[in-house]
C-alpha cells in the first residue's frame, strides 16, 4: 500500500511539472491599453511591461492600443478564446468587462490595473500607491519651487487621477502649506492642445512646476515648458530620458516589476484573485535621477527628500493626515 501511494505521488508530482513547464514554455499575455504606447506614460508603462514579461518568462505577448469601450468585451473574449493564459485591462475602466468576461473563461487569469476589485477564481487586480506616489511629487515641487505656485494637470478626473492629486496637494501642504497649489483636468488622455493650453494658462499666473498626469496630453505639457521656461516633474516613467531640458525628476512606477511578478505568480501558482497595491515599500515607486537638475537642488532638500522616501518605507507618515477629502 505504501508503495502505491509513493507511485501515485509521483505520478502526481510528475504531472505538476509537466504542467507548470508546459506553461512556461507557451505562456500567452495579451493586453488592452486605453491609449498609444508612444505616449510617454501610462500605455507605454503597460508596453514595457509586456515587453519585461516577453524577456523574463519568454512569453508570447498581444495587445490592443486606443480600445474603444464599445469593444472591450469582444476583445477580452477573443484573446481569451486564441487561448491567451493572461489578459490585462490596462486602467480600473476594464473592471466590470473583465469580471463578467472571466466567468466564462475560468482557465484564464484576468488582470485589471489601477482599481482594487477581485473575483474569484481568476480575477485580480493591481495598483501603484496613487496617494504615497503624488505625495513625493508634491514633496519635491514644495522645495524647489522658486516662485511658491505649483500645479497639477490631469487627464480625466477618474480615481488614479483623483488620488494621485491629492497625494500631491498632501506632499505639498506637508512641506509648506502656504504654498498655492492649483489643480486641472483636461478631460482627456489624448488632448494634448487642451493640456499645453492649461500650462501656459498657469505659467502666465506664476506657476514655476507642473506635474502632468494626462498619459498623451502630457506632451502638450512639455511644449508649454519650454515655450514657458517652467519645469515639469515627471509621471508614470522617467521622462526626463525624453526631456531633459524641462524635467526636473519623474516619479516612476515600475510597473513592469510588478507585472512580471504577477506573471510569475501564475506560472508558480502562487497566483491569488485578489487586489494587489505597491509602493515604495515594495518597490514600485522611486525617483528618477535628478540629472542636470541635480547641482541646483541643495543638499539640504535632497536629503528632505530622501528623508521623507525613507520614512514611507517605514510607514512613518501618516498620509490620511495631510489628505484632503
Amino acid at each position: 500500500m505504501k508503495k502505491l501511494m509513493l507511485i501515485v505521488l509521483i505520478i502526481l508530482v510528475i504531472v505538476a511539472m509537466f504542467s507548470f513547464s508546459s506553461l512556461a514554455a507557451d505562456l500567452k499575455i495579451a493586453g488592452l491599453f486605453p491609449g498609444p504606447i508612444s505616449d510617454q506614460g501610462w500605455n507605454m508603462m503597460a508596453y514595457n511591461a509586456f515587453k519585461a514579461a516577453e524577456k523574463e518568462h519568454g512569453a508570447e505577448i498581444a495587445y490592443t492600443e486606443r480600445t474603444p469601450v464599445s469593444d472591450f468585451e469582444e476583445i477580452f473574449r477573443g484573446y481569451a478564446q486564441a487561448g491567451y493564459d493572461i489578459i490585462m485591462g490596462h486602467g480600473f475602466q476594464f473592471g466590470d468587462t473583465a469580471k463578467k468576461v472571466a466567468k466564462e473563461f475560468s482557465n484564464t487569469v484576468f488582470i485589471v490595473t489601477s482599481t482594487d476589485i477581485s473575483q474569484g477564481p481568476n480575477l485580480a487586480s493591481f495598483r501603484t500607491n496613487d496617494p504615497e506616489a503624488g505625495f513625493i511629487q508634491g514633496v519635491v515641487a514644495a522645495l524647489l519651487t522658486e516662485t511658491n505656485k505649483v500645479c497639477y494637470i490631469g487627464g480625466m478626473e477618474i480615481p488614479p487621477t483623483i488620488n494621485q492629486n491629492k497625494g500631491f496637494r498632501a506632499g505639498v501642504k506637508f512641506i509648506d502649506p502656504d504654498i498655492e497649489v492649483t489643480s486641472a483636468f483636461t478631460g482627456s488622455f489624448n488632448d494634448t492642445a487642451k493640456a499645453k493650453e492649461m500650462a501656459k494658462a498657469m505659467a502666465q499666473k506664476g506657476v514655476d512646476i507642473i506635474i502632468p498626469d494626462a498619459d498623451q496630453a502630457n506632451l502638450g505639457v512639455v511644449e508649454a515648458a519650454r515655450e514657458e521656461g517652467i519645469k515639469i516633474i515627471g509621471c508614470s516613467i522617467d521622462m526626463g530620458e525624453a526631456y531633459p531640458d524641462v524635467v526636473i525628476t519623474s516619479l516612476v512606477e515600475d510597473f513592469p516589476g510588478a507585472f512580471v511578478s504577477l506573471v510569475g505568480y501564475v506560472l508558480e501558482d502562487k497566483f491569488e484573485p485578489k487586489a494587489y497595491e505597491m509602493g515604495v515599500k515594495e518597490g514600485a515607486i522611486s525617483l528618477a535621477p535628478f540629472r542636470k537638475y541635480e547641482d541646483k537642488v541643495s543638499k539640504e532638500d535632497m536629503a528632505k527628500i530622501d528623508q521623507v522616501l525613507d520614512d514611507l518605507k517605514l510607514d512613518k507618515i501618516d498620509l490620511a493626515k495631510y489628505l484632503e477629502d
